[in-house]
This record gives C-alpha cells, structure tokens and sequence, in this order.
C-alpha cells in the first residue's frame, strides 16, 4: 500500500473518531449532567442477547442493577428484571456542534442502562466521556491552531527580513525551548483567576496551551523561509518588483505548508494532554462541564482508585486519537521526504 493511501485512510478514521465526538449527544444516551444519586459508581451493564431460560431476543436487553443491601456502591443483577434497549429514541435535548437543536439518541430504555457505569453522582460515565471529548479535542485543536499561527508569524517574519529582528525572535523562542512546557503552563495559569465560568476558563486554558508552544514551529518555519526566500523563482519575482507581502503569500508561505501539517498532527495530542494535566489537576476545565482531565481527576481518591475499575475508562478513550494523530504525523513526514526526492530527481 502506497503513503498516499495510507494517509488516506488515517485521515479518513481521525475524521470518523472526531464526528462521532462532535455528534456526542446522538451517542450518548444521557445529559452528562443529570445525577442518579440511587446509583453512585454503578458497574457497567452488559447487553445480552440470551436470556436466563436460553431464549435468543433479537433485541438487546440488559439486567437492573440493585445496590445490595448495606452497602451504596455494591451492585448485584436482577435477573428477573430485563430492560430492552431500544435504537433511535427520543431523549435529553442537546446541540450538534452548538448549533442544530436535536433530542434524537442512537439507544436507550425505560430504565437508565450504564453501559460504562457510572461516577460518584450517579452521572453515567459513556455519556461524560463523549462530551469530554468534545471539550479535550476543541482544546487540542484550538491550541493546536493559535500555536502555529504564532509559530507561523514569527518564523516567517524572522527568516524573511532577518537581521536584528531575526537575532530578537529567535532568542526568545530558545528562551521558550529551554523552559519545560509543562512547568511553564502552570506558571502561566497561575497568574490567571481560578474561580471562573466553565466558558471562560475554557477560553483561558486554549490561550495558555496556544502561547506556550510556539517557538519549535516558529524555527522550523524560519529554516524553510531562509531556503526559499534564496531560491531562483523568488530572486526572479523579487526582479520583477514584487513586494514582500506577495513573495511571503504567494511562493514562500506555500512552501512550509508539509511542515506546519505535520507540527499541526503532533501539536494536538501534546495539547489534548496539556489540557488534561490542567483540568485533572483542577486548573483547567471545572465541573459540572466534563473534560477528559476532570473526568480523571476523581481517580486522585485512592478508595476510587482500586475500587472502581471502570474509571480508569476516560483515559482509554484518547488511545485510538493519539496513535491516530501520530501515524499521520509519521505518514506527513514521509510525504514529505518522497516528494522532495521526487523532486530531486526531476531535476537530475
């Protein structure tokens, strides 16, 4: 299989992954937010399809939980209580992307049915998981784009015009280099005000993520913009009297496109968990609005921590969109080298 087919598909599985991340609420059976204070960490419920007496249903089923007795957080099933799962019900109002108003859910029952179980309010767990992912993969993507915008800015700024303000940019980049992100990121929410709104600190996480990560893209762009401000069709263009605005978007910007696609597909897992960090720490994302880093942060109780296997779940959840966003860095990075070798020949 060729590169160029694999990159296909890589690209093609991250955009499943991230629709059905952005199409959450159709996924989720449930409000994140609704509590079930008669079922705090309930065990995932399993579906079947056979019942106790052998008999084959076509349609799912799962068994009611009952907490047993003495006990608030030890759960048995009732097998003589089934509850049918049903497909593309209607259910709690939710928003696609924001915008579309919809109350059409892909399952769910009579009874509520946690198929992931639940946390220590009782709010199931798969629910919180999708929209979490919205919040951590809008960061990610967000961070990822300020960054290399920033990135892209200076670099090119600093390999174009060079002299004294290519000297000013780029030790401040090493400045940014040297500095450990992770210890840079705190230092920097620090400074801003911990008790705010979800929707803002939000806003305040993806700006602190965005700024800090800038300078390796902002080198990387400023090494390609030397190369190619050298290169013959750009001395012709600069002859015929273009301007610098011109020859920046029109012959040099292009060319550092491999680059900040590549950066891009290694920025966002590296944001995705910055923010995370910050939220699992009680920087970023607070409650009642779920993140995969708020989600995690209950596992800090040691009694969650060996008693409740099922969350550990949220981390599992950015598994498949890490490895997916580093195959395609690797897979852009080899395109890349095969189309300058390409090149190269070409011109042999």
């Amino acid at each position: 299989m060729s590169t160029r087919s694999r990159l296909i598909i890589c690209v093609l599985v991250l955009g499943a992954l991230h629709l059905g991340v952005a199409c959450a609420g159709f996924f989720a059976p449930y409000d994140p937010a609704t509590q079930d204070r008669e079922h705090p960490y309930a065990p995932p419920m399993w579906l079947h399809f056979l019942d106790a007496h052998r008999g084959i249903h076509l349609r799912p089923f799962a068994y009611a939980q009952e907490s047993q007795t003495g006990s608030f957080d030890e759960y048995e099933e009732n097998r003589a209580r089934v509850i049918p799962v049903r497909f593309f019900v209607s259910g709690a109002p939710y928003r696609v992307l924001g915008v579309l108003p919809l109350r059409l859910h892909l399952f769910g029952a009579d009874v509520p049915v946690y198929l992931l179980g639940t946390d220590g309010y009782g709010r199931d767990l798969l629910s919180r998981i999708l929209f979490g992912g919205q919040v951590s993969l809008l960061a990610g993507l967000i961070g990822a784009g300020l960054t290399l915008s920033i990135g892209l800015c200076i670099g090119a700024a600093a390999g174009f015009w060079g002299g004294w303000k290519d000297e000013v940019l780029m030790r401040v980049a090493e400045l940014f280099l040297a500095l450990p992100w992770i210890y840079l990121l705190f230092a920097m929410r620090a400074f801003l005000p911990l008790a705010v709104p979800p929707v803002k600190a939000f806003l305040l996480v993806v700006v602190v993520i965005g700024a800090v990560g800038w300078a390796r893209p902002a080198r990387m762009v400023r090494g390609i913009v030397l190369s190619a401000k050298e290169r013959n069709f750009v001395r012709a263009a600069r002859g015929f009297g273009a301007t610098g605005g011109y020859l920046l978007r029109r012959h040099i910007l292009p060319e550092t496109a491999n680059v900040v696609l590549t950066q891009a597909a290694v920025l966002v897992p590296q944001f995705v968990l910055a923010e995370m960090t910050l939220s699992f720490l009680g920087l970023g994302v607070p409650e009642p609005l779920p993140s995969w880093g708020n989600l995690l942060a209950s596992l800090q109780h040691y009694n969650v921590l060996v008693s409740y296997w099922w969350m550990y779940l949220p981390a599992l959840a950015m598994v498949p969109f890490f490895l997916g966003y580093l195959v395609l860095a690797s897979l852009l990075q080899g395109s890349s080298r095969a189309t300058k070798i390409e090149v190269a020949s070409a011109g042999v």
